[in-house]
C-alpha cells in the first residue's frame, strides 16, 4: 500500500510574499502618479487570498482591497491617493498585504509597502542629482587621498632651485671670513660674519624643506 504524501503544514507568517513595487511614490504636481498599481504574485501551487491594510486609510482608496490569486498567477491592486496636501509631504505611510490559504483564516505571510507623497518630481530629481554629485565628489576625494602618498613617493625630491641655493650657501660658508690674513683668496671673496650667519640660516631652511618632502 502506498501512503499519500502529506503537504507540510505552512507556519503562520513565514510564507514569502512577492509584491512589486515595494515603494509607492506620489508626486503632488503630477496627477498621473496619484494612481499607483501594486502587483501581487502567487508562485505557489495553491490559491491564495489576500487583504490590504493601511496605516492611514483615510488618505487612500484601494480598489479590491481583498481578493484571491490563482496558483502561479498575479493580480493588480490599484491604489489612489485622495488627500494630496502639502502637510502630507514626506510622510511615510505603510500598506500591509496579508495572504493566507483560501480554506484558512490564519495569515501565512505578510509584506509591507511604503507610500510617500513628494511635492514635485523635478525637485526629487534635483535632490537625487545633488546626491549623486556629492557621492561622486566623495569618491573622487577618497581616490585622490588613497593615491596621494604613492604620487608623493614618485614625485618626491628637492627642486633644482633648492639644490642650487644649498650649494651657494655651503660655498659661502667655506669662503674665508673678513680679517683672515692667512687666506690666499682675493679680498672680495672674504665674507663678513653676518653674511655667513645669513647663509647658514638659509641653508637650515632648505634642509628642513628637503627633509619634509
Amino acid at each position: 500500500m502506498h501512503q499519500q504524501k502529506r503537504q507540510p503544514e505552512l507556519v503562520e507568517g513565514n510564507l514569502p510574499v512577492f509584491v512589486f513595487p515595494t515603494e509607492l511614490i506620489f508626486y503632488a504636481d503630477d496627477q498621473s502618479t496619484h494612481k499607483q498599481v501594486l502587483t501581487l504574485y502567487n508562485p505557489y501551487e495553491f490559491a491564495l487570498k489576500f487583504k490590504v491594510l493601511c496605516t492611514t486609510p483615510n488618505k487612500y482608496v484601494v480598489a479590491d482591497a481583498a481578493g484571491a490569486v490563482k496558483p502561479q498567477c498575479c493580480v493588480d491592486i490599484v491604489i489612489r491617493h485622495r488627500d494630496v496636501q502639502s502637510c502630507h509631504y514626506g510622510v511615510k505611510d505603510k500598506f500591509r498585504l496579508q495572504v493566507s490559504e483560501q480554506s484558512q483564516r490564519k495569515a501565512l505571510g505578510r509584506k509591507e509597502v511604503v507610500a510617500i507623497l513628494l511635492p514635485s518630481a523635478k525637485e526629487q530629481q534635483k535632490e537625487e542629482e545633488e546626491k549623486r554629485i556629492k557621492e561622486h565628489l566623495t569618491e573622487s576625494l577618497f581616490f585622490e587621498q588613497s593615491f596621494q602618498p604613492e604620487n608623493r613617493a614618485v614625485s618626491s625630491g628637492p627642486s633644482l632651485l633648492a639644490v642650487f641655493l644649498g650649494v651657494v650657501c655651503i660655498a659661502a660658508l667655506m669662503l674665508p671670513t673678513l680679517g683672515d690674513v692667512e687666506s690666499l683668496a682675493p679680498l672680495y671673496l672674504h665674507l663678513s660674519v653676518n653674511q655667513k650667519l645669513v647663509a647658514a640660516y638659509i641653508l637650515g631652511l632648505i634642509t628642513m624643506a628637503i627633509l619634509r618632502t
